[in-house]
């Protein structure tokens, strides 16, 4: 069982920046692949962004250019580095990790983009 546990979040203005951080616990396994999803009220949720444990990373094409995500495989933690946000930003911001194709979630933080 994999337990996330997410920080970061909040409300900034538009052109302002933050940063998510999530840290998996609870196996003695790293997570094959650990990203974020983002839902806006009543939308999908989606992908913004994923790396796997090798440092390959998957972008939306929506947050290219201004989200940057990283991961610290010793600490079993994943970044997101937002810049550049904007109010269609504005979404619930999931952890997610998959092992051995199960997938866990964290709870969710907030992030709003208003002035």
């Amino acid at each position: 069982q994999v337990q996330l546990m997410e920080s970061g979040g909040g409300l900034v203005q538009p052109g302002g920046s933050l940063r998510l951080s999530c840290a998996a616990s609870g196996s003695r396994f790293s997570p094959d692949t650990m990203g974020w999803y983002r839902q806006a009220p009543g939308q999908q949720r989606e992908l913004v962004a994923a790396v796997t444990s090798g440092g390959r990373t998957n972008y939306a094409d929506s947050v290219k250019g201004r989200f940057t995500i990283s991961r610290d495989n010793a600490k079993n933690t994943v970044y997101l580095q937002m810049n550049n946000l904007t109010p269609e930003d504005t979404a619930v911001y999931s952890c997610n990790a998959r092992l051995f194709i199960i997938d866990y979630w964290g709870q969710g933080t907030q992030v709003t983009v208003s002035s």
